[in-house]
């Protein structure tokens, strides 16, 4: 090569010059519109955001109403919770550790602001009986009995509603619930359902709404919201239009005022009748279930995913079927038809038309920044046909099930690392009975649950955790 004769001053410039050049040459592929990666942006990594690397954690309540960095809700399981339109998370009950030390059912709202928590309303202490008030009337002296496995939706308007579960009545008797309650705020109020427990459903015609009709009691469903701020309600484990009580497959709509049974059948016990994957139809229906996982969409589809159930034959056990609800029709999407199935992983990262993952109860779910359905841990089957608590983390791209992080055998121990530093070896500890959202930016949020600390230690948690896609 030709060498050039440049001035002295000239020749750091220049060098400097080139490799700006050759680092911008290499972020576009030689070329191309791909973004330039920032050195040591986190990516595909774990993060311990808050809480404690070990179990059985009490809670550090603080003023309620002041956010604090002390702040942090007692270990916990079986939680109900929700994100608003700011991306801050709401956190009720659950089955959990108080202010004292004691363990029970919690009634507690958190709020999670990115940075602090925030205790809003309800006690610090556990087996707080329901305040019902007025039905309809909004009152500060208001507040739902403390429970566990209820349902959870936001609104529009970024009110919190709540609905259902195992729990403390007005009377103070623990059973199921199917009271609905709205907090705006500042105030709760008792919208719809009994204040006593154990109540049957009233189905009334399907398909017609009608002020008299309602979910019976139940702990376990599923819940969705719609584009038109309709509330859905799916399954769980409660009481049918005769009084029987055992897992249901009912699909209910709250419209702001009344409810509607839309699908499903009104007694328990059904078998599912899956059709043919892939294939709308209108007798397609999952069966009976509780403690499945749901997601909702860009293009408003309501997903299932597993639980413990029915399949195609009756038999009752833990499932990994993906359904897909369109608004008039169910849809069997992936995974078997009937119960106990293990889990296939292939390689970690590779999309792959044969996995898919293990049977499972009490896992959580996310919709990611693409659209992406991602699941995470639960308790099921591993690769071996083991069934306990697992750690793996998974993403539906719309065809296939993609294994990305954790382990394919269950009872993993967690890897904290340090708080707040992403890091490719960090791992939550194998779990279930926990919540999940996303926040604004498109990453995964988890908090608590049942499962494994930092020491392999097993007892309830209270650990939030990020993933950054």
């Amino acid at each position: 090569m030709t060498s050039l004769n440049l001035p002295a001053r000239l020749t750091p410039l220049l060098m400097i010059l080139l490799a700006a050049f050759a680092l911008i040459m290499q972020g576009c592929g030689g070329g191309g519109g791909n973004k330039i990666s920032k050195p040591g942006a986190p990516s595909d990594r774990w993060t311990w955001m808050s809480g404690s690397d070990t179990a059985a954690q009490l809670g550090v309540y603080g003023s309620k109403g002041i956010a604090n960095a002390a702040n942090v809700p007692g270990a916990r399981s079986f939680t109900m919770s929700k994100t608003d339109a700011d991306g801050d998370l709401w956190l009720f009950g659950g089955n959990g550790v108080d202010s004292a030390g004691d363990e029970s059912i919690l009634n507690d709202l958190w709020r999670w602001d990115g940075n602090n928590w925030t205790w809003v309303s309800g006690s610090d202490v556990t087996e707080q009986s329901g305040n019902y008030g007025v039905k309809g009337v909004a009152d500060i002296a208001n507040v739902p009995g403390a429970r566990i496995r209820g349902v959870t939706w936001v609104d529009t308007s970024d009110d919190f509603w709540l609905f259902g579960g195992i729990g403390f009545d007005s009377a103070g008797t623990v059973g199921r619930l199917n009271d609905l309650w709205r907090w705006d705020g500042s105030n709760w109020t008792w919208i719809s359902g009994s204040d006593v427990v154990n109540q049957s459903g009233v189905y009334g015609v399907k398909g017609t709404p009608a002020g008299s009709n309602m979910p019976g009691a139940r702990r376990g469903a599923v819940s969705w919201s719609d584009s038109s701020g309709n509330f859905w309600l799916f399954g769980g484990s409660g009481y049918d239009s005769a009084g029987a009580s055992s897992s249901l497959n009912d699909l209910w709509r709250w419209d702001g005022s009344e409810w509607t049974w839309v699908s499903g059948s009104d007694v328990v016990r059904q078998p599912g009748v899956y059709g043919e994957k892939g294939i709308v139809a209108g007798s397609n229906e999952p069966g009976a279930r509780s403690t499945s996982v749901e997601w909702t969409d860009a293009s408003g589809n309501f997903w299932l995913f597993g639980g413990a159930g029915r399949d195609s034959a009756g038999s009752s056990g833990n499932l990994n079927d993906l359904w897909r609800w369109d608004g008039d029709n169910w849809t069997w999407v992936s995974g078997s038809n009937i119960v106990s199935q293990i889990g296939i992983y292939g390689t970690k990262g590779i999309a792959d038309a044969t996995n898919v993952p293990g049977a499972r109860e009490f896992p959580v779910s996310w919709i990611g920044a693409n659209g992406s359905l991602w699941l995470f841990g639960g308790w099921g089957y591993d690769s071996t046909g083991t069934v306990d608590h697992l750690n793996d983390l998974w993403r539906w791209d719309g065809s296939e099930w993609i294994w990305v992080s954790g382990s394919n055998v269950v009872n993993q121990s967690g890897s904290y690392g340090t708080k707040g530093i992403s890091d490719a070896t960090n791992a939550p500890g194998a779990r279930n009975r926990f919540i999940a959202w996303t926040d604004i930016s498109g990453n995964l949020w988890f908090f608590g649950g049942e499962g494994y600390d930092g020491t392999g230690n097993f007892d309830i948690l209270n650990d939030m955790w990020r993933y950054q896609p």
